[in-house]
This record gives C-alpha cells, structure tokens and sequence, in this order.
C-alpha cells in the first residue's frame, strides 16, 4: 500500500498574512498538484480560527474542498498534571490550580512549566521577566473588546457602548470571531425562573491566559521589559486573591462537564450551564449564581470557591442566594459547593449541600 502523506501548514495565519493572495495560491496548489494523490491528506491550522474561516472555509473557492472543520478545545484538567511529569503525584493541587488559573489547559503554555519551581516562580518566569515565554505583546484586534470583559461579563449593547462603537453587524461580527477563536464565549444559558433562553447574551472572557495577561501583565509590561518589575510574592500583586479567585472560578465553569459525575446527574439531559445573573429592581432583589446547571427537572446551584477556609458562611450565602432565585414551578433547586481550600467539617457535615467536590479530584483521570 502506498504510504499516507501529510501535509501540515501551522500558524497558516502568519504565513497568509505576508500574501494577500495566499489563499488563491494554495488553491491552485491543491487543485493542480495536491489532489492528484489519493493518499496525501493536507492539514492547515493556527491560532486564529477567524483567519481560516474568512479565507478558507468560507472562500467559495475551496467549496467542497475541505471535509472536516475542527476547533481544538482546552485540555481537561484531568489531563493537565501530566505536564508536571513524575512529580505531578508530590505537587499539591492548589499549586496547580494557581499555574491552570493563569494558562487554561492550553497544552503550549503549559509546556513551559518547571515542575522544580513553585506555581509561584513559575508564574513569575513566565509573565514577569523580560525573557518570559508568556510575556508578550497581545496582538489581537479585538483587544479593545478582550479589555473590556476582564472587568467582567457584559452584553453586546453593554461592550459597544463601554467603547464608543456602534452596535452594528459589523461589531456583532468580532465577537462571533473572538467566540470562534475561543477567547469569549456567550454565556445564553436557559433562564431558571422562566425556562426560556436568555433574551440578551452575556460575553464572558473565557480564555484564562487573556485573562491574566490584560489584567496583571500588560498594565506593568513596561517595567517588566526592562527588568524593574520585583516582587517576593505574587500575593504582593494588587488584587492577587480577587484575581485568582475569579480566575479559578473561570476555570471550573469552562470545564463543567467535568462536575456532572460527581453531582450525581448521571445521563440526565442538561438543557444548559452558565453563570446567571439578574440585576436588582423593584420588584425583586438581584441574584449572581457563579453556575447554574439545569436538567429537565432540577436546577444546580453551583458556588465556586477558592479560599484557605471554607467555613459555613457559604452555607448561608447560598441559602440567600436560592432564596432569591425564583424557579419556575415544578423545578427543584440543590445547591453544589466546587471548593479550593480547607473545608469545615460542620460544613461538609450539615447535608445542606447536594455534593461538596474537592477540586483536586477533577485533577485526577
């Protein structure tokens, strides 16, 4: 049998932008040479999906040319002690969870990690140090939008207006590509109180390295490009504990699939999972829930915390966070803890939780 030959072009991106033709003359390569052999098989792919959608797979040119459209996602963080290799077992889960709060399970990032060094040296190599593989510009012309969700989530009216730009076709089309490239993602989860989607979407920043960088990075990129940026502690950073915090909150919500085994939801239906958010008004108080997740019959609320006690004060916030809540009729509410820390035992012991899950064993295959 004739061998299989492929044809790899990564970071296409980087190697169209030098042409504006690039596109017409990989056409012509695939239509006069490429497809010819029956067992040559050609894979472009790069950072920026935008790219590859825009000028591969919806260029009429290539229709019927290409079979499978591919985003990769993050790694699960089941998968993501491996890159501490034969220490990983001698590592604890909190310095883990501080170096995947900073990088998601992207596998380059987490390439660079020393497992001889703390999360914290780590952390401070790779985005504090002039030579840091992760100290970068952030080249992305989207950035005023990426800026702008770090504070928070915010609706398309909400981002536009923030920035002075018009809530046009046009806009709608940078946060569908930011979308696509998996910086953002909508969080348009069904409404508990009244079963319908959401009316209006909500941008999150979902990329937890763009995250990081646009918060704590690149506001001191110019004392760190020439060395003066020092620190003995990351704790020492304006707003560590608030940043990590929301940062690993992130972090959970991204990979929520990986809770529904240990609630118990078993091969029930989930009609969604976001975060949920109503503002306050006259007729009701408002509500923030870090996750809701929903099946048919039974609403999840699910409060992530990373902190070094966990005590029964989230007992209390969530029992006044459900109480808030109006589920529609014939819905059941039960509260979830996702924790990172030390857990009370009159916590864990009270029952009011439907399942408390270490988040140290989402870490584990």
């Amino acid at each position: 049998m004739t061998p299989l030959t492929v044809v790899l072009l990564d970071e296409i991106s980087w190697m169209g932008g030098y042409d504006a033709d690039f596109a017409g003359h990989l056409k012509w390569a695939w239509d006069k040479l490429f497809h010819r052999h029956d067992r040559l098989v050609m894979v472009i792919c790069g950072s920026v999906s935008a790219w590859i959608k825009e000028n591969i797979l919806d260029n009429t040119g290539f229709a019927g040319r290409f079979s499978r459209d591919y985003i990769l996602p993050e790694l699960p963080l089941s998968a993501c002690p491996a890159f501490w290799g034969p220490v990983a077992g001698t590592i604890s889960s909190r310095e883990m969870f501080d170096v995947l709060s900073v990088t998601g399970g992207v596998p380059r990032y987490l390439e660079e990690i020393d497992p001889a060094l703390s999360a914290e040296e780590n952390i401070r190599h790779l985005f504090f140090t002039p030579q840091g593989k992760l100290f970068k510009e952030f080249d992305d012309t989207k950035k005023s939008i990426l800026k702008a969700l770090a504070a928070g989530p915010k609706s398309g009216a909400e981002l536009s207006a923030e920035l002075g730009l018009a809530n046009t076709g046009h806009f709608a089309e940078h946060l569908r590509s930011l979308a696509e490239g998996g910086f953002i993602t909508p969080d348009n989860g069904i409404n508990p109180e009244t079963g319908r989607s959401a009316r209006i979407d909500r941008y999150r920043l979902r990329d937890n390295y763009t995250r990081f960088y646009l918060r704590c990075v690149e506001p001191r990129k110019g004392e760190i490009a020439v060395g003066g940026y020092r620190f003995a502690s990351v704790e020492q950073i304006p707003g560590w504990n608030s940043i990590i915090g929301l940062a690993f909150e992130n972090l959970i919500v991204n990979n929520w699939t990986e809770l529904l085994p240990r609630i118990g939801i078993g091969n029930a239906i989930v009609e969604s999972a976001a975060p949920f958010r109503r503002v306050s008004s006259d007729a009701a108080k408002g509500v923030q829930i870090d996750l809701l997740i929903q099946t048919p019959r039974t609403i999840y609320a699910v409060e992530i915390k990373r902190k070094n006690k966990i005590g029964q004060e989230e007992e209390r916030e969530m029992e006044d966070k459900i109480a808030r809540l109006k589920p529609r009729k014939g819905m059941s509410v039960r509260p979830v803890l996702v924790y990172d820390g030390s857990l009370d035992p009159q916590l864990s012991g009270s029952g009011y939780f439907a399942a408390t899950i270490d988040a140290s064993e989402l870490l584990r295959q």
